[in-house]
């Protein structure tokens, strides 16, 4: 998948009924756009605002992925905004080793919903989400984990040094790895043939195969229930399946989806980055720099490495989803500092009392990293002292102490591994 979040999605479809002015743009396989230089091939995914093509670009003799916005005129905005930041990154061959995705071309589409503005990217692997999901929710071998960690970190040092760009929306989709798991499904490994006429017989094929898809879905649904009805009267379940071999998969990868990324200088939102990865700072309506980034990186490494999310915070009797991330932070990583509460932000009232404590969730059972580490995840004590000697300067309550991309490049933890 080529991008993600507002770019591509790794669920089921994007529903047909966005297939409307303003919206989607109904896209066949075999369809030309930029007149007759891209032929679109296969559908990789979805987004809130866009669908993601395969295509064949003619000029080239390459394939892309061709991102198709939707019409209605907050999406071209965003649009626009996307190809603005990606242009400014844009620089040959030195912004392809810095693993930070290519805009090769964009123009405009005009089909029966409106006019849509389209980039076409340099075609990537799987998201690292698929990665996880394909090793079964397994933390990852730690070799692989670093290379991946050295690849994120090059690209957001090459972003905020260089561009002064803060991405805001790091996690696991939007981290691309090169090449994708399966070669079956990577067009030049695979060694298909481009498409480059439409096939007979696909009059509307993006609709139709939407209505399939649902159909087949209701099949699988019912299926699925008369087997669990029939697991759960023989008080059985599936034992869990060992995680599988990734050895031979290539983990170089490549930060995308700059839908959120702002300059540092130039901010646009105060609530940014996805639930999961977002850093105090956002929650406390405190201001942010690129450091809100380096939060999320680590909270990536730790993901990779476990195969768990390290923050998955809840909505709960009394208490918001803000406030459980907040204790949740707190049990990993110990009180937030006074000061750092006292400056924290708009928000900060509503949480904290007068002694830094939180207002609504009261018991807090401190459990360290390290302690998680060996604990939950079985890593010897040497693994586990090194990871979180790594990851928990990252996760620091006050940002300005948090290393930057160049300075956790220059760890102990990443040295000597390559990733060229």
């Amino acid at each position: 998948m080529s991008c993600s979040s507002s770019s591509g999605s790794e669920d089921d479809d994007e529903g047909f009924d966005s297939y409307r002015k303003g919206g989607y743009h109904a896209v066949r396989v075999g369809d030309q756009f930029a007149g007759g230089r891209y032929i679109a091939q296969r559908k990789l995914g979805w987004g809130q605002f866009s669908t993601v093509w395969l295509a064949y670009d003619t000029t080239t003799s390459a394939y892309v992925a061709l991102k198709i916005q939707k019409s209605a005129a907050q999406f071209v905005q965003a649009a626009l905004h996307e190809i603005d930041v990606l242009s400014s990154i844009v620089d040959g061959a030195i912004s392809d080793s810095k693993f930070v995705v290519q805009l090769i071309d964009h123009f405009k589409h005009t089909g029966p919903n409106g006019q849509h503005q389209c980039m076409v990217l340099e075609f990537l692997g799987d998201s690292l989400l698929r990665l996880v999901k394909y090793n079964r929710y397994k933390g990852l071998p730690m070799n692989k984990v670093r290379e991946m960690c050295k690849c994120i970190l090059i690209g957001l040092d090459y972003l905020h040094r260089e561009h002064g760009i803060i991405h805001t929306d790091l996690k696991l989709e939007n981290v691309l790895l090169a090449s994708t798991i399966d070669p079956a499904k990577d067009p030049v490994r695979s060694g298909i043939s481009p498409i480059l006429e439409r096939p007979e017989g696909n009059i509307n094929g993006t609709v139709t195969s939407l209505i399939e898809k649902k159909l087949k879905r209701r099949a699988r649904r019912a299926v699925a229930k008369i087997s669990g009805q029939r697991a759960s009267m023989g008080g059985m379940g599936e034992a869990p399946k060992p995680g599988r071999n990734i050895d031979g998969i290539d983990v170089r990868c490549k930060v995308v989806d700059f839908g959120n990324a702002c300059w540092a200088d130039k901010q646009f939102a105060e609530e940014i980055q996805t639930r999961q990865y977002r850093a105090p700072e956002v929650i406390l309506q405190a201001g942010y720099s690129f450091s809100v980034d380096m939060w999320s990186f680590a909270c990536i490494a730790f993901e990779l490495a476990t195969g768990d999310m390290l923050f998955t915070p809840k909505v709960g009797q009394g208490f918001s989803e803000d406030e459980d991330h907040l204790a949740l932070m707190m049990e990993l990583l110990g009180k937030m500092p006074r000061k750092v509460v006292a400056t924290a932000g708009a928000k900060s009232k509503d949480f904290f009392d007068r002694h830094g404590d939180l207002k609504r969730i009261r018991r807090l059972k401190f459990w360290p990293l390290n302690k998680i580490l060996i604990d939950r995840y079985k890593f010897s004590e040497s693994d586990a002292l090194e990871f979180s000697e790594f990851l928990s300067p990252l996760l620091d309550f006050a940002p300005e102490k948090r290393p930057t991309a160049q300075q956790c490049l220059e760890h102990p933890w990443l040295m000597d591994k390559d990733c060229s």
